[in-house]
């Protein structure tokens, strides 16, 4: 096995226990609601400044979201397939 190889294999087993610690976590800073949304830092700032996501900043600085919440966030407008309550 070439070197290479066995550090991307390495970097997949850190993502991996990073992203299964998010989901063990209630409360997350935004880099963890970033990776929980699969979103860039950038749309979640611009998600909280437009009050469009839950969130926390009791500080006036760091931003702390509810893990709970952002999943009931991401279920709140779901899409409904059309073709679905027609009979075939």
């Amino acid at each position: 096995m070439s070197e290479d190889y066995i550090i991307r294999k390495l970097d997949n087993i850190e993502r991996m226990l990073s992203e299964q610690n998010v989901l063990q976590k209630d409360i997350l800073n935004l880099t963890e609601a970033c990776t929980l949304l699969d979103l860039s830092a950038s749309n979640v700032y611009k998600l909280t400044s437009t009050k469009s996501i839950p969130h926390y900043c009791p500080q006036g600085k760091k931003l702390y979201f509810d893990r709970t919440e952002l999943i009931v966030w991401l279920k709140s407008t779901p899409i409904t397939n059309p073709l679905k309550n027609e009979k075939l």
